[in-house]
């Protein structure tokens, strides 16, 4: 999981400007002083600056990001003339990362039927239309976390199963439409009602009168760079 950011930009000594580098940079593992995505790859300006995070040391550069990118220039005025260029360039080179974060709600039976882990079709179609298009405009995803719900009725322990399980299955699912980020999968079984219902009903009313309660909540935080 990342670590919460303070950004700042990196450049190279040799790269500047337009001649900036663009082919991938891979982060060092498993921890890296730079913004990465989920495919390990740095993160970069439309200029080529890498981004760095606020623990960034001298000792923590990788090539093309900092450092000697290449043998030395012979002419040594060289440098002397890029900088200017630098120093016009950085101002406008520095967006600030904002936050992706975004809670969806599946609820009711739209989400599972009563005594079932099985997603529905509704709720397939609301990942589509909701979760999946907020999880592309991050970046840089740091957490995802599942947490499943079920009504009051059956033993506790059925319960906390059956919640883990419908978590497990959205998680699933999600890892089928090709998000790779690691997912924490919460059951909350019956612990958490957002409706009551009336002891005096019949069962086949009880069981329509607490699907509020037969839900998942995914909650998402992250990075947003574009």
């Amino acid at each position: 999981m990342l670590k919460k950011l303070a950004l700042g930009l990196a450049i190279g000594s040799t790269v500047i400007g337009a001649s900036a580098q663009t082919s991938d940079i891979k982060a060092k593992t498993p921890d890296s002083a730079y913004l990465q995505d989920s495919n390990g790859t740095v993160v970069r300006s439309a200029y080529g600056l890498c981004w760095r995070t606020g623990n960034w040391l001298a000792a923590d550069g990788v090539l093309g990001c900092d450092g000697e990118l290449s043998p030395p220039i012979a002419n040594p005025t060289a440098p002397a003339i890029a900088a200017p260029l630098a120093q016009e360039i950085l101002p406008g080179a520095r967006p600030e990362p904002k936050r992706c974060d975004f809670m969806a709600t599946l609820e009711n039976d739209q989400t599972f039927q009563f005594n079932s882990a099985v997603l529905a079709k509704a709720a397939k179609k609301r990942v589509d239309d909701k979760v999946l298009p907020g999880l592309a405009s991050c970046t840089i995803t740091e957490s995802i976390r599942i947490t499943g719900h079920t009504d009051l009725l059956g033993s506790r322990k059925y319960n906390q199963q059956l919640s883990e399980k419908r978590a497990a299955n959205l998680a699933a699912y999600l890892a089928s439409k090709n998000i790779v980020s690691a997912i924490n999968i919460v059951g909350a079984g019956a612990t958490q009602p957002v409706k009551t219902c009336s002891e005096n009903l019949s069962r086949k009313k009880l069981i329509q009168c607490l699907a509020p309660n037969r839900r998942l909540i995914i909650e998402v935080k992250g990075l947003s760079t574009q």
